[in-house]
Parts: structure tokens; C-alpha cells; sequence
């Protein structure tokens, strides 16, 4: 019997950082989509229905912030786990995502993208 396949939702502007994440992520084995602005990241997540969100906060339509407080707000979506992924880090933007129910909050210059995985991997095996 063969291990699930873990859907990730990959929410980044940044055509760069969108490519090599959703690289590493496939190279863990990882079904990936990808949405480059926060109404996609919306109705991605409703279609996909993936098991885990890695949401960057300066998305174009529609911020990280408010995409989160959308997700947590709607029964279809607010069960999926989302961690922050963003260059923000100030405190009140950390506090700020937690209370509106972020999993966790990574800072991308803090983060390599193998590290970025493995929190991945941490939040899901707390499920």
C-alpha cells in the first residue's frame, strides 16, 4: 500500500520562488498547484481541496492576510492548514496571521527551501 500523496496549494507572485518551490516540493513527492494571486490561491483551494497552503502575503487582488481570514471563514476551506511564507517580520504581522489562524509563519530570507519542506512535513504530521 503506497504512502498518500500529500496535495500542496503554492500561493507566490514571484515567478522564481513559485518554480523553485513547487521543484522541491515535487521532488518530496508532493502534488502541486500553484496560484499566483490571492483570488486564485481562493478558488484553488475549493477546487483542489489540497491538504496543506504555503501563502505568501504580497499577492496581487488580494492580500495573504485577507486570503487566510477567507479560507478560515469558509466550512469548505477552513479545516486546510496554511503556513505564511513572506518577507514581512514584524511582530504585529506575525501576530496578525496567527490570530486569524495560520498554522505557522515563515520568513523567506530565514528559510531554505528544504527547510520550508520539512515545516511542511511537521504541520501535516500534527494533523
Amino acid at each position: 500500500m503506497s504512502a498518500k500523496i500529500i496535495k500542496i496549494l503554492l500561493a507566490e507572485d514571484d515567478a522564481f520562488l513559485l518554480s523553485m518551490y513547487a521543484e522541491k516540493f515535487r521532488a518530496e513527492h508532493f502534488d502541486v498547484c500553484i496560484a499566483d494571486n490571492g483570488l486564485k490561491v481562493l478558488k484553488m483551494a475549493k477546487k483542489e481541496k489540497p491538504d496543506i497552503i504555503l501563502l505568501d502575503v504580497m499577492l496581487p487582488k488580494m492580500n495573504g492576510f485577507e486570503v487566510l481570514k477567507s479560507l478560515k471563514q469558509d466550512v469548505e476551506t477552513h479545516h486546510i492548514p496554511v503556513i505564511l511564507l513572506t518577507n514581512l517580520s514584524q511582530k504585529d504581522d506575525i501576530n496578525r496571521a496567527i490570530k486569524l489562524g495560520a498554522r505557522d509563519f515563515l520568513i523567506k530570507a530565514h528559510f531554505m527551501p528544504n527547510e520550508v519542506v520539512n515545516k511542511v512535513k511537521e504541520v501535516l504530521a500534527e494533523q
